[in-house]
């Protein structure tokens, strides 16, 4: 069984900046990509970036320059540095992780954190 956390979230005022982690836990032999996505009522879940197992990242348009994604494999862990935030950026942040355990690959999502950016 694997599970992923989410924490950091909050409520910001524009321009500010949050930073978000993801720890991953359980039975682990390895995780390959770790991403952040991002829902809003009513809207469908959206990628907000992506990050290989190497460190190869890959970003949304509208959070590039302002958004930084990062990875400690030692610690399973992926984080989102948001940075310049904005009142459209509100929404549920959730992580996503496809991790290969002893029994099979599977791709895992987090319970979500809210983050909430007044204007």
């Amino acid at each position: 069984q694997v599970q992923l956390v989410e924490s950091g979230g909050g409520l910001v005022q524009a321009g500010g900046s949050l930073r978000l982690s993801c720890a991953a836990s359980g039975s682990i032999f390895r995780i390959n990509a770790m991403a952040w996505y991002r829902q809003v009522p009513g809207k469908q879940r959206e990628v907000v970036a992506g990050i290989t197992s190497g460190g190869s990242t890959n970003y949304a348009d509208f959070v590039k320059g302002r958004f930084t994604i990062s990875r400690d494999n030692a610690k399973n862990t992926v984080y989102l540095q948001m940075n310049s935030l904005k009142p459209e950026d509100t929404a549920v942040y959730y992580c996503n992780a496809d991790v290969v355990s002893i029994t099979a690959p599977r791709n895992y999502w987090g319970q979500g954190t809210q983050v909430t950016v007044s204007s």
